[in-house]
């Protein structure tokens, strides 16, 4: 049986297509789930193998980046949510996906900790819409970059993607504890769009089974997707597909 991953859709979301794309091409039968499924209990996210928080602005970004939607999943699906990263399953969150797990708590984790780490507005003050080079650190706990030995191309568009920790300490303890997943390669500006401190463009959680990530691999799974397309015949697929099988090969391991 295919596994089955569920992409997060809620007003706003808007790369939800593309997600399930990526799923598709990397092993998974994805299905885009309205929220309110979820919260009525139409939809059970305990039926699924994985899930997807895809980007976009969700309810519009009101009261900030991700935080509504964070509320929504923390106070009406806390439980079953906490129980899902429990037993290990994947969580991906993109762009705004990332917000949202940031302000539900659930990066850098524990659930329910008074919040360490939060998203705030790029250092340039402008949305930053470009292609990044991304490196997966090596001692990681992350599952989904395991492998990943050379650096990656993919795009980011997002206006409040810069990384703030409440003291110097959290960020030693991120570090340490191998909560970075994915850095920007490349000395400061544009090479990091947002001037997220050490460079962090992913976070992991303890277990590393829940990512967050500021840019969106689920836009570089095809090799037409690249700016260099035409003058790179030899690219078979895109890089961000390789996040996307780990994904699906360490959902299929449970």
């Amino acid at each position: 049986m295919e596994l089955k991953a569920l992409i997060l859709r809620a007003p706003g979301i808007n790369r939800d297509a593309d997600a399930a794309l990526a799923c598709e091409l990397a092993g998974a039968q994805p299905e885009r789930i309205h929220v309110n499924r979820l919260i009525e209990r139409s939809i059970r996210l305990t039926d699924y193998a994985m899930l997807i928080i895809p980007g976009g602005f969700s309810y519009g970004d009101h009261l900030g980046a991700g935080r509504l939607l964070a509320v929504d999943l923390i106070h009406r699906l806390g439980e079953e949510l906490e129980r899902f990263v429990a037993d290990g399953r994947p969580v991906i969150g993109i762009c705004n996906g990332f917000q949202v797990l940031v302000k539900a708590g659930l990066l850098p984790g524990p659930l329910r900790q008074p919040p360490r780490v939060t998203l705030t507005t790029n250092e340039s003050q402008q949305f930053e819409c470009r292609w990044v080079r991304l490196e997966a650190v090596a001692h990681s706990r992350c599952r989904f970059t395991q492998g990943i030995e050379q650096p990656i191309e993919v795009p980011v568009a997002h206006g409040e993607g810069r990384i703030a920790v409440r003291d110097e300490a959290t960020l030693a303890e991120l570090e340490a504890n191998g909560l970075v997943a994915l850095r920007y390669v490349g000395e400061g500006y544009p090479a990091n769009p947002n001037g997220s401190p050490h460079a962090i463009a992913g976070l992991c959680n303890a277990q590393g089974n829940v990512l967050g990530l500021m840019p969106h691999p689920e836009n570089a799974v095809l090799p037409y997707q690249h700016p260099r397309w035409t003058r790179e015949p030899a690219r078979r697929e895109g890089d961000g597909l390789q996040i996307f099988r780990n994904a699906v090969r360490y959902a299929a391991s449970l």
